[in-house]
């Protein structure tokens, strides 16, 4: 605390002296509340920070049982690993991770253009498998599926019937065979065809009926049409030229 010095030389009024004692007290009262802010300020800290450890040591609290469980809970695994996986497996597997870095990045860049291909393609690839499905049902529906059903079953009806000699022997005669398929198939020929098979049922129909005459006398009159003549005539021509083109017997009968 200061002290007031007289001095003895120079009077001093008793309100001069009042007004510096209330300077100074003045300037006490201010040091006392910059200090008592000082010491709220401390004070703020300290609970502050007793909240703080507070707060970790009940986080600590709960933690703890937790990390003993998960202790223990790795203890069992790494004892029932161990016959599988050790330390040295371990480390051997950090190291080639470690190395292979730069390529575990490629990969991962890869699987990241693939999967954006895959997103990009997505709307194109379900539009393709709607129309494919469509088309599917379509066939399904014509029955195409039905005749290749079929024809497979037709193909076991072959194989199972035909030898590797017989699938020989029409390989040797496959030009021939394709050339009177050929033949055939002319539109000549299949008119042909046609009204002999329409004309056979018509006679058959007939014969049948009654109304064809099958006598004697039926027959003779049969033959002044002259469509009989030449249906004879030609059918006849017909056997000439077969019997001509076929191979004579050995004793030379003809």
């Amino acid at each position: 605390m200061s002290t007031v010095v007289m001095d003895t030389d120079k009077p001093v009024s008793r309100t001069d002296q009042l007004a510096e004692i209330s300077q100074k007290l003045d300037l006490m009262a201010q040091s006392i509340g910059v200090l008592g802010a000082q010491v709220n300020y401390l004070m703020e800290r300290a609970e502050a920070d007793r909240r703080r450890q507070q707060t970790w040591d009940d986080l600590f609290e709960d933690l703890t049982p937790v990390v003993h469980d998960v202790y223990a809970v790795a203890e069992t695994q790494l004892e029932e690993m161990q016959q599988f996986v050790t330390l040295d497996d371990v480390m051997e597997l950090a190291k080639r991770l470690a190395r292979n870095t730069r390529n575990l990045n490629d990969m991962l860049d890869t699987l990241e253009s693939a999967q954006d291909f895959i997103r990009d393609a997505a709307p194109l690839t379900k539009d393709m498998m709607t129309e494919a499905t469509t088309q599917l049902t379509e066939l399904e529906r014509k029955g195409y599926f039905g005749f290749v059903r079929q024809g497979m079953y037709v193909m076991d009806q072959i194989v199972t019937s035909f030898g590797e000699d017989d699938v020989k022997q029409l390989g040797d005669n496959v030009v021939l065979i394709l050339n009177t398929v050929k033949a055939l198939t002319q539109p000549e020929m299949m008119t042909m065809l046609n009204n002999l098979t329409q004309g056979f049922h018509e006679a058959e129909s007939e014969a049948q009926s009654g109304q064809l005459d099958i006598g004697m006398f039926g027959l003779m009159k049969q033959m002044r049409d002259p469509e009989v003549r030449r249906g004879l005539a030609i059918t006849l021509e017909t056997l000439r030229r077969v019997s001509a083109q076929a191979p004579r017997s050995s004793n030379g009968n003809k």
